[in-house]
């Protein structure tokens, strides 16, 4: 079920269906023909994930920056720039001549 069927909807009265977060992003669209697609949106208004009603949909993840470090959609597309940890993995460190170890 739609949101617009959830809510009665009238759209010969009202016309498209158009839902904006509070900061004027939208995030819902729907027309009469059951068509619709949602948004969200992160803290510094990029836009992390889009789906339509064909079952299309992507998300994204930006660094503090605003950079994309990753994508991933529908049709399984992934890119990955995110940074890796080091957890887990052996690192070596050889200070000077003394050889110590870490």
């Amino acid at each position: 079920m739609t949101i617009a069927q959830q809510i009665k909807w009238d759209f010969e009265k009202n016309g498209d269906l158009e839902i904006e977060d509070k900061n004027g992003n939208e995030i819902y669209f729907e027309r009469a023909d059951e068509f619709w697609v949602k948004r969200e949106y992160d803290s510094q208004g990029n836009q992390i994930y889009f789906e339509i009603s064909n079952g299309y949909w992507r998300k994204s993840e930006y660094d503090a920056q605003g950079n994309k470090i990753y994508f991933e959609n529908s049709n399984g597309t992934i890119i990955d720039n995110r940074p890796k940890s080091c957890k887990n993995k052996v690192v070596e460190w050889i200070l000077g001549k003394v050889g110590i170890r870490f």
